[in-house]
């Protein structure tokens, strides 16, 4: 069913209310844990929260598939600290992540700003660490043409923070393909590159 987006307050807000499920499912939850929904400060907070949701799941991430010929063979390129937020699937809580990927070009290059466009691509859906960075390796070793890949990203989940255990703490997780799997020596010239 077709959406069409309001601002908020305008006058059609209600009816669309009524129609959309991510609005009427906003309002429940407000009511299920005590709150009005048509109390001042929450009367457009359901739009808000349909809105945000299918802001976050349908994100387009734009062109991924921008190569340039390489310059050399044996190369290590590495692009660090792209920051990312998804969601936990398990609780549906926020994660940040800051992602570093690193790869041996062979004779294609990988357009920089394509290595953020495949993360936060990953990044937008229901997700869990392990499987994004595992995510993100496939897709650069599938545009780039070579197996040696890494993906290394750090990340604190709310899902941990702000219930449960509730304590901050970063969870680091890996993605090791082609030469960075078998090769310690390349890891570790990555690892000092990192700590540079």
């Amino acid at each position: 069913m077709a959406t069409t987006w309001v601002q908020e307050g305008d006058i059609e807000s209600e009816k669309l209310q009524e129609e959309d499920p991510l609005v009427g499912l906003a309002r429940q939850l407000l009511k299920e844990i005590g709150e009005d929904p048509d109390r001042d400060g929450l009367r457009d907070t359901p739009t808000r929260f349909a809105r945000w949701w299918r802001e976050f799941i349908n994100y387009e991430a734009g062109s991924v598939g921008t190569l340039f010929e390489s310059v050399g063979t044996q190369q290590l390129v590495v692009v660090s600290d792209i920051q990312v937020w998804s969601l936990c699937e398990h609780h549906l809580l926020p994660f940040n992540c800051s992602v570093t990927i690193a790869y041996r070009p062979t004779d294609r290059l990988l357009g920089l700003s394509k290595f953020a466009r495949i993360a936060h691509r990953h990044a937008h859906k229901l997700q869990v660490q392990e499987r994004l960075v595992s995510e993100i390796a496939e897709d650069i070793a599938m545009l780039s043409g070579t197996e040696d890949v890494a993906v290394i990203a750090k990340g604190e989940h709310l899902c941990m923070t702000m219930r449960g255990i509730k304590a901050a703490a970063e969870m680091t997780s890996t993605a090791y393909r082609g030469a960075f799997s078998e090769n310690a020596e390349l890891r570790g010239e990555l690892f000092n590159l990192l700590r540079s």
